[in-house]
């Protein structure tokens, strides 16, 4: 894209991937405001600041500052945390409350990083936003609709967090790594002489800066524990020991059931209503059916007629072939769809993200609500 000093946005976590693409930005001309977004105060979230690396820590901050010095232009830290509580926090812990497993992320790309930065973007008259995100966003003139496309590292590919982005905020998102590789990305970074040239990656969820969920649930509820113990543990319709809480479990977990059998078992369903898990052999986890809502469309306005497309029911998932039909509402947040698998999945998960593409289009995505064998 040529600039004719267009004004943009760009989120800054501090990291590599966000500082070369502030830097390509300046290179081709843009003028550029930097944004740090504060999304959650340590006291409130428990756990410890030692070694925190996430996107929203106080060093992340500092970086980001650094690098908005060094090509001299606007840093800005924005203090979200009331939001960012009420719109992400307290969604995360309701849904493990209802027996589920969310991807915080997720909600928080489209209704944070994106949404209400460009309401901030806007008020300061930027015409863009800009993230280092492994991912493109492509325009199709016929149906007039934009979509994310696959980053060209594909073992660094974001899309598949990007699926709930609405049409309105791709329609003002540029990416500028998406057609790089992360050690390109790092070489420009050397080029560029930036001090995050060699930074590590950041994986955990950016409120749970010591990566413990359990610790992280009973912080925020500190009568959850006595609540919930003592939960049943059953397997093939029988009581068979207890657990420590249904909170602390998710689908497909092995270790740190509670019970002592000759073969590997697994938790197969979670009901939060009584407290109990159930837990089965592995194959008792293979599912060729699910059912999930909150469906976003990209690339297409509907999946009415149903399409085959390659799904995956995680992040780290190989994508399998699936028939997907569109059976309720519409493709813009609030539809509901099904999802055939050609061949079992395992551990399909209520509360994780479906998201199904077409080549290295993404048609859409939806969050998991339940399955069928």
């Amino acid at each position: 894209m040529q600039s004719s000093k267009k004004k943009i946005i760009i989120g800054m976590s501090g990291g590599v991937d966000s500082s070369v693409a502030a830097g390509l930005l300046i290179e081709q001309g843009f003028e550029l405001i930097g944004i740090t977004i504060k999304t959650y105060n340590y006291d409130d979230v428990g756990g410890t600041t030692e070694g925190d690396k996430s996107c929203c820590s106080l060093e992340g901050i500092n970086d980001a500052r650094i690098i908005a010095n060094q090509f001299n232009f606007p840093h800005y830290v924005l203090d979200f945390t009331e939001v960012f509580g009420k719109n992400i926090i307290d969604n995360f812990i309701d849904e493990y409350m209802h027996g589920r497993t969310p991807n915080p992320c997720v909600v928080c790309n489209r209704k944070i990083k994106w949404e209400e930065l460009i309401k901030k973007g806007m008020q300061l008259g930027a015409d863009f936003i800009s993230m280092g995100h492994y991912a493109k966003v492509n325009f199709d003139n016929s149906s007039g609709r934009y979509f994310i496309s696959k980053g060209k590292d594909l073992n660094k590919d974001q899309s598949y967090m990007l699926w709930n982005l609405s049409q309105s905020s791709l329609s003002k998102t540029i990416f500028p790594i998406g057609d790089l590789t992360k050690d390109e990305t790092r070489k420009i970074a050397e080029r560029m002489n930036l001090k995050t040239a060699h930074k590590g990656e950041s994986f955990e969820i950016c409120f749970i800066t010591d990566n413990n969920y359990e610790r992280f649930l009973k912080h925020k509820n500190p009568d959850l524990e006595k609540k919930v113990a003592h939960g049943k543990t059953e397997m093939n319709g029988r009581i068979i020991g207890e657990h420590s809480g249904f909170p602390f479990y998710t689908i497909g977990q092995r270790k740190g059931i509670g019970v002592a059998l000759p073969k590997p078992v697994y938790v197969t369903e979670i009901n939060y209503k009584e407290n109990k898990i159930v837990i089965g052999k592995e194959e008792d986890l293979l599912a060729t059916t699910l059912f999930a809502s909150q469906l976003n469309l990209q690339k297409y306005d509907s999946l009415k007629d149903g399409k085959f497309l390659d799904t995956k029911i995680r992040y780290k998932d190989f994508a399998a072939t699936a028939l997907v039909t569109q059976i309720d509402g519409t493709g813009d947040g609030n539809g509901k769809i099904k999802i055939e698998f050609k061949t079992p999945k395992r551990s399909i998960t209520p509360g994780q993200s479906v998201v199904f593409y077409e080549g290295d289009d993404l048609v859409g995505g939806a969050i998991i609500d339940e399955t069928l064998k």
